[in-house]
């Protein structure tokens, strides 16, 4: 059987649970690679045993495979338990054959190809052999610290903390789904029933009064409300008086009584009685803006109060006189929407968590910062937890960049490597100690809560690292006779990847001051180069061979350059480009200079192209903001008929190709559909084609044994293969995070983009 034919009968065989990871599955297990192996018995053994079948991991129960991970101790044992965890969130409510393809895809990430063939090989009862395997692939996004990933909430998790019940430490989270959850940290299951409480996003804030563990959550209905966390009921009426969202808590003890400090978007800061369940004294007024954050401290024996705004404004509030302490704490250049306090060297300090990816310590009693600004984060800082481990005073940051840091605030260095993992922005972080190990309980808008060990955590395998940002663009080409992609990622760089090893190679091409938005590959003279455009307005030439910049950057555009396509135009080599600023430009690729003049029907930022023959005349197809498509004559620069119009949002992507003799344009778009037109018509070729559940970012056109295809991609993690003359879809693979980028290569395999990853597959 050809390659090609075996591509599309694995894509075609594949079925998943349309529900995965939107189940609330209640708790899956994940790491633990520093057990001790001694007096572990033959029961124990044989729990080893079974983590090191891959029959066994991906038919078994997932409730049975879960409980036994905790028993790896062998390197093999602590791999495959590693592999499992990676997206089990995903794949534990799915059927075998998409556990199967999951499980493949993790191996290859952490870098064991042999344990990802041996996935791919396995039977599932009721279902086709794997014919698709994994090749290869980049594992930047695994991480050996994850110990554990709590799931259930169906909403990004906004808020966790730690306390300790009956002598049990326990995690306690809120979410923008209503809902309040508890989980024991040591057995890892949810305790009681989700804590039903606040209409819209909570915030939730852990301490004991009298003896008994509460939770105080603030939420989007403006309300603040008190928990016993050993009963699950609610103490008392709700606490009313802000008139917006409540979205900072924080307690301390003021006078021998206990209390809570809230902020609200409102701008006020509150403080509360919770024996009471009264408001005591006066609004803490003086914020200018919504209150992000607050965080409790004594200062000279003083309870205080620190609050922060999105105007870059931080605070210290007196609690017994309700009075400013002190000036503003300034010199920050951007909003401030994380603080955590500690004592180091015995002065209090507050740690500020800003929009513009720093962190930033203060000393309370003088208002002064201590040091540097911490720099890491490539985006804003939405949550600062501290913790202290061998006499040292951590700071644990979550970011929108979607990674964990831990910061040595006596020397102002990062410790280790950020934590990966998370899919989304990480919103929450809380430390807690298990065991006698420090753990870090984070919260994230993928709607899980993970658990990480600061402690220990020791490498497993051997992942290949690349891009340390979203992968948005991938093409190929042939350069000294192998068979390479080029990507390039919101980091500002482009790579090439040898698609036979999976390493890069050289170093990235770097130059571009902005994300990389598109690429594309082409013969120039007989050396094969790659186009790139970049949010920085530029679009440059790259020598795939030599790793080296052609000419000077092609300027021009006053926007983003959203996407790059080439064509033949008059017998020359041509490449057009299309940019935020709503205009298309034509530049000749053998001198680098514009040709013809600017495209200028657009009315919004152009964010997709392809080229295509249509009547012998070679035309650019473009889309807008507008969610509309417009054809245009590449030798006159006229548009060609009317505007493609149906989708109902942003079009993202755009690719062309044959079918029955008539060239056609196939569109994505974020209303989740994708569309076929006819380009001698300007009609639309049937109606849309849905399944994707999410915004569709890529699409890629082929031919199949004759067959037009179409693969297309999305946020919804999965890639779908359709054909193009029956409109009907004919392949579905799911990954386990969102796919932004996807092509085919000359060999009937596929080069996807997901997330930070990129993953090569072949026919088997």
């Amino acid at each position: 059987m050809r390659r090609s034919t075996r591509l599309l009968l694995e894509l075609a065989s594949v079925r998943i649970n349309e529900q995965v990871g939107l189940s609330g599955a209640v708790t899956v297990p994940v790491m633990s690679d520093d057990l001790q192996s001694g007096g572990r018995g033959r029961e124990a053994a044989a729990v080893d045993k079974r983590l090191t079948d891959p029959e066994w991991l991906v038919n078994a129960d997932p409730g049975r495979v879960l409980a036994a991970l905790d028993g790896a101790t062998g390197r093999e044992e602590v791999l495959a338990a590693a592999v499992y965890r990676a997206s089990a969130h995903l794949h534990r409510d799915a059927d075998a054959g998409v556990r199967r393809q999951l499980l493949a895809l993790d191996a290859a990430r952490y870098g064991d190809r042999g344990l990802a063939a041996r996935f791919a090989a396995v039977p599932v009862e009721d279902g086709p052999a794997a014919r698709w395997g994994v090749d290869w692939a980049t594992g930047g996004l695994v991480t050996p610290q994850l110990r554990h990933t709590f799931t259930g909430h169906t909403d990004g998790v906004r808020a966790v903390a730690t306390a300790v019940v009956d002598g049990r430490p326990i995690a306690v989270t809120g979410s923008d789904d209503d809902l309040v959850r508890v989980w024991d940290l040591a057995t890892r299951q949810q305790i009681g029933k989700p804590l039903e409480c606040h209409s819209g996003w909570v915030y939730v804030m852990a301490v004991v009064v009298d003896n008994r563990s509460i939770a105080v959550t603030g939420g989007e209905d403006g309300t603040v409300r008190v928990w016993d966390l050993a009963t699950g009921q609610q103490i008392g009426q709700p606490l009313i008086g802000h008139t917006d969202r409540v979205q900072a808590v924080a307690t301390a003890v003021l006078e021998g009584r206990p209390v809570a400090v809230t902020g609200g978007r409102d701008g006020a800061v509150r403080v509360w009685d919770l024996a009471a369940g009264q408001p005591i004294g006066k609004l803490l007024t003086g914020d200018a803006g919504a209150v992000l954050a607050v965080a409790s401290a004594v200062v000279d024996g003083r309870p205080v109060a620190v609050t922060s705004t999105g105007d870059g404004a931080v605070r210290v509030w007196d609690l017994t006189t309700g009075r400013q302490v002190g000036e503003l704490l300034t010199g920050h250049t951007g909003g401030v929407g994380a603080v955590a306090t500690a004592m180091t060297e015995g002065r209090p300090v507050a740690v500020t968590g800003t929009s513009n990816g720093t962190v930033q310590v203060w000393d309370l009693a003088t208002g002064q910062p201590v040091g540097e600004p911490l720099t890491g984060h490539t985006s804003w800082v939405e949550a600062v937890a501290t913790a202290v481990v061998d006499g040292r005073l951590l700071a644990v940051t979550g970011s929108h960049d979607n990674t964990i840091r831990v910061w040595d605030l006596t020397t102002g260095q990062q410790v280790g490597e950020p934590l990966t993992g998370h899919t989304r922005t990480v919103l929450a972080v809380a430390t807690a100690v298990v065991d006698g190990r420090l753990l870090a309980v984070t919260g994230s808008h993928d709607k899980t809560v993970r658990v990480w060990d600061l402690t220990t955590g020791q490498q497993v395998g051997h992942p290949v690292s690349g891009h340390t940002r979203t992968v948005l663009a991938v093409a190929t080409a042939v350069v000294d006779g192998r068979l390479v992609a080029v990507t390039g990622s919101w980091d500002g760089t482009v790579r090439v990847w040898d698609l036979a090893t999976g390493q890069p190679i050289g170093e990235p091409l770097t130059g571009h001051t902005g994300p990389v938005l598109a690429v594309v590959t082409v013969v120039v003279e007989g050396r094969p180069v790659a186009v790139t455009g970049s949010t920085d307005a530029t679009v440059r030439v790259w020598d795939l061979a030599t790793g080296q910049q052609v000419g000077e950057p092609l300027t021009g555009h006053t926007g983003p350059v959203l996407a790059v396509a080439t064509a033949v135009v008059d017998g020359g080599l041509v490449a057009v480009t299309h940019s935020a600023d709503a205009t298309v430009w034509v530049w000749d690729m053998t001198t680098g200079q514009p040709i013809n003049k600017l495209l200028t029907a657009h009315t919004g930022p152009v964010w997709a192209m392809a080229a295509a023959m249509v009547d012998r005349r070679p035309v650019a197809v473009t889309t807008s903001a507008g969610a509309t498509v417009r054809v245009w004559d590449l030798a006159t620069g006229q548009p060609v008929g009317e505007p493609l119009t149906g989708h109902t949002a942003q079009v993202n992507a755009v690719a062309t190709a044959v079918v029955d003799g008539h060239p056609v344009v196939v569109t994505t778009s974020a209303d989740a559909t994708v569309r076929v037109w006819d380009l001698s018509t300007g009609q639309q070729v049937g109606g849309p084609l849905t399944g994707h559940t999410g915004a569709v970012w890529a699409v890629a056109t082929t031919a199949v044994d004759g067959l037009p295809v179409a693969v297309t991609s999305g946020w919804d993690g999965t890639l779908r293969m359709w054909d193009l003359t029956s409109s009907q879809q004919i392949g579905f693979l799911p990954f386990p995070l969102p796919v932004h980028a996807v092509t085919v290569t000359p060999d009937g395999g596929l080069m996807v983009g997901f997330d930070w990853e990129l993953a090569r597959f072949s026919p088997c």
